[in-house]
């Protein structure tokens, strides 16, 4: 274990046993640090159920297109926890160091004095510390859950607030309706701050579009003060200040439209000033892993036969499913294959909403457990959800037995996706190999 790891426990060990949705216990820890939040440069909030990550990573890429140095805090990482902070500097940004994180968290956890906090909130005090510490233009900040009590929302006056597409998702803290999802995303909105959403439901957008009139927040909508669409193989998106023909995003994916153009609304919205020739190169150049991500260079697709194809989503809710499913669809009209999943999901996430989707689509389901995560789902109740929705559905020890099992199954190669959680999705990119360090 190293001395990294060894804070991570300790820290772990102060977690509460019963999460109250609180921001004390965050605001105790950063005025004994000298409210580091409140020495940053701009923010952009990030708020929603699906889309958050994808978004950041278009944000991130325009501004750093422009020369614009941008912190980064994003959740949860795929493979090494530094991924959750990338601080900005001249060229592009960089992950924290090894020792840097760890000399913030030991700092943290002395202030915090053996106080009750949770993980996340510990975190999310160490990412303004960072980036109080580091000169930088811009910070893209990410909601870890919800919003109104999110750890992240301590920012009092964000240059402004996005709220991605809204679905079902951490119902035992969040609320068990649209509605209530959506009053605890819109709690990041602030006063007289523009408040850029994406498409939602109009339940969601009902709930939204009430807490922006309290506070006075001007609004843009996609589809009301904005639009994005792709019209010839180009991202087409056009607000009141003007029409931009744009490169179609290299991320897979119809929803992909919609991020980009959130993220465009965003920088509109907040007035950042930025060359024509910056929006080109970020939205062509934006990536973001384990979003509909084909993984053709590593260990695993060597699993299947040739000609076989293996993608990567870390999808898990209903949102997650409806978007990835119509991707598959569309790519199964261009270029037919039979399809199956290799699926693992938590506990905390219900698996019809997201597989039924993908009735009628997927041929097959191969479950497997979530390595080396306590609250994950065993796989033979993804195994019985699947034959509930009509899947051919059954389960392996590990992703590589799923793959093998899955390359003797069809006549034709398929098209393999590895899906139902991030957690899943890390493990994958680790074993795979191809995950940059």
């Amino acid at each position: 274990m190293t001395a990294f790891d060894a804070v991570l426990g300790r820290l772990s060990a102060l977690h509460p046993k019963t999460i109250d949705l609180s921001l004390q216990r965050i605001d105790r820890l950063l005025a004994r640090l000298g409210d580091p939040q409140r020495s940053l440069p701009p923010v952009i909030h990030v708020a929603g159920t699906n889309g958050k990550g994808s978004t950041i990573a278009f944000l991130r890429a325009i501004l750093e297109a422009a020369g614009r140095r941008v912190h980064v805090y994003t959740s949860p990482h795929l493979v090494r926890f530094n991924e959750r902070f990338r601080l900005g500097q001249a060229g592009g940004g960089r992950l924290v160091s090894d020792d840097e994180l760890e000399s913030v968290l030991g700092e943290l956890e002395r202030a915090n004095a053996g106080q009750p906090i949770t993980v996340f909130e510990i975190i999310t005090a160490a990412g303004f510390v960072l980036f109080a510490r580091h000169p930088a233009d811009v910070v893209l900040l990410e909601v870890g859950m919800g919003g109104r009590y999110d750890a992240t929302n301590v920012i009092e006056r964000p240059a402004v607030s996005v709220i991605t597409p809204v679905s079902l998702d951490h119902v035992d803290y969040l609320g068990t309706t649209i509605e209530e999802i959506a009053r605890e995303k819109a709690g990041i909105l602030k006063r007289r701050v523009p408040a850029v959403v994406a498409r939602q439901p109009l339940d969601a957008l009902e709930v939204i579009e009430r807490q922006a009139a309290r506070l006075a927040a001007p609004l843009f909508v996609s589809g009301e003060q904005w639009h994005a669409h792709e019209e010839g193989g180009r991202l087409v998106f056009q607000d009141e200040d003007g029409l931009l023909d744009l490169p179609r995003p290299r991320l897979i994916g119809r929803h992909q439209i919609e991020n980009a153009g959130t993220a465009i609304a965003a920088l509109r919205a907040g007035k950042f000033a930025l060359p024509m020739s910056a929006y080109e190169a970020g939205v062509a150049a934006a990536d973001w892993p384990a979003r509909l991500q084909r993984l053709g260079a590593g260990r695993l697709i060597r699993l299947l036969p040739a000609g076989a194809e293996l993608w990567l989503d870390g999808g898990h809710n209903a949102g997650g499913g409806e978007v990835v499913a119509a991707t598959l669809a569309d790519l199964e009209e261009r270029a037919p294959k039979p399809l199956a999943l290799v699926c693992g999901m938590l506990d905390t996430k219900e698996p019809e909403p997201f597989l039924r989707h993908f009735a009628g689509l997927a041929r097959r389901l191969v479950a497997v457990p979530v390595p080396g995560h306590e609250r994950g789902r065993p796989p033979g109740t993804l195994v019985e959800a699947a034959g509930d929705l009509g899947f051919e559905a059954d389960a392996a020890e590990n992703v590589e037995a799923a793959l093998a099992r899955l390359a003797t199954a069809f006549e034709d190669a398929p098209r393999v996706l590895v899906t139902g959680s991030l957690y899943l999705a890390g493990d994958v990119l680790a074993r795979d190999g191809t995950f940059p360090t």
